[in-house]
């Protein structure tokens, strides 16, 4: 009786995925048909940023845009794996082929759009210079947010790193820590909120923004834009490069009516285009 009780919750566990699947790719098909676009975004700058080509840009370029805000750094890439969406814009590359590598998404960046400085900023600790032995550091929990935190304190000669760390940097590539700081490594999207729980904490520039925290006066030291490898990109299922409708996106996202968009609503150089 057991034996069949769980061979019929089965089949029907199957029959449910199935229908989910057949569903999302008919949706999919729909919005092509219709030539919209879904794409998931964090909502600043991203969403901010597609807000502006679809009030402005997409009529002109005949392109329906349907922008769906996420506020973590999972779900965009679980909705465009599942059909949800058709592309998204919320990562830079070493995120994407971090996750690429560990969930395996089969997934492409298309272009990058614009660049967000990583910043440190004061919790209990007033400035870099005010920090005590043994206080805590707060840092991103994704490899390549946490490599790229390490990085920014490294240059503020706060820590050293291995010379062969490279983009995934954890806190065993350490080789010097004078003030024996301790790291607390947490999601992205949690640490503006838990700021001051830590001496310093490390913050991803959409966080920081719509915490309404400005890199540009707020924080006390800041990633350099030059050679920056972290632009964040639009990226779409592969195949689906040449899609019509991507096309166009790619194309607005690179006019210069963009680029001066970005330079006019963040002039302080929070976000950069790319």
């Amino acid at each position: 009786m057991i034996r069949k009780l769980f061979v019929g919750l089965s089949v029907a566990a199957l029959f449910a995925a199935s229908a989910c699947a057949f569903s999302a790719d008919a949706d999919t098909e729909e919005r092509k048909a219709d030539g919209i676009l879904k794409v998931g975004a964090s909502p600043t700058p991203h969403a901010k940023i597609l807000q502006y080509v679809k009030d402005e840009l997409a009529d002109d370029a005949g392109l329906k845009l349907d922008i769906v805000p996420f506020s973590d750094y999972i779900q965009p890439n679980v909705a465009l794996q599942e059909k949800q969406i058709d592309a998204n814009y919320f990562q830079h590359e070493p995120y994407l082929a971090e996750q690429v590598k560990e969930r395996g998404y089969k997934f492409e960046s298309v272009t990058p759009v614009h660049i967000e400085p990583l910043a440190v900023y004061a919790g209990s600790a007033d400035s870099l210079a005010d920090l005590r032995d043994g206080d805590t550091v707060a840092i991103p929990n994704d490899p390549s947010n946490r490599g790229r935190a390490l990085k920014l304190l490294a240059a503020e000669d706060i820590i050293t790193l291995k010379k062969d760390a490279g983009a995934t940097a954890d806190v065993e590539d350490i080789t010097e820590n004078p003030k024996n700081l301790k790291f607390s490594q947490q999601e992205a999207a949690f640490i503006p909120r838990s700021r001051q729980d830590s001496a310093l904490s490390v913050i991803n520039g959409n966080y920081a923004l719509e915490a309404g925290l400005n890199p540009a006066t707020d924080a006390l030291a800041v990633e350099s834009p030059k050679d920056n490898p972290y632009a964040n990109v639009l990226v779409v299922r592969k195949g689906d490069k040449d899609d019509a409708r991507v096309k166009k996106l790619v194309t607005l996202l690179n006019s210069d009516e963009v680029k001066e968009f970005i330079k006019k609503t963040w002039p302080d150089d929070t976000v950069i285009p790319a």
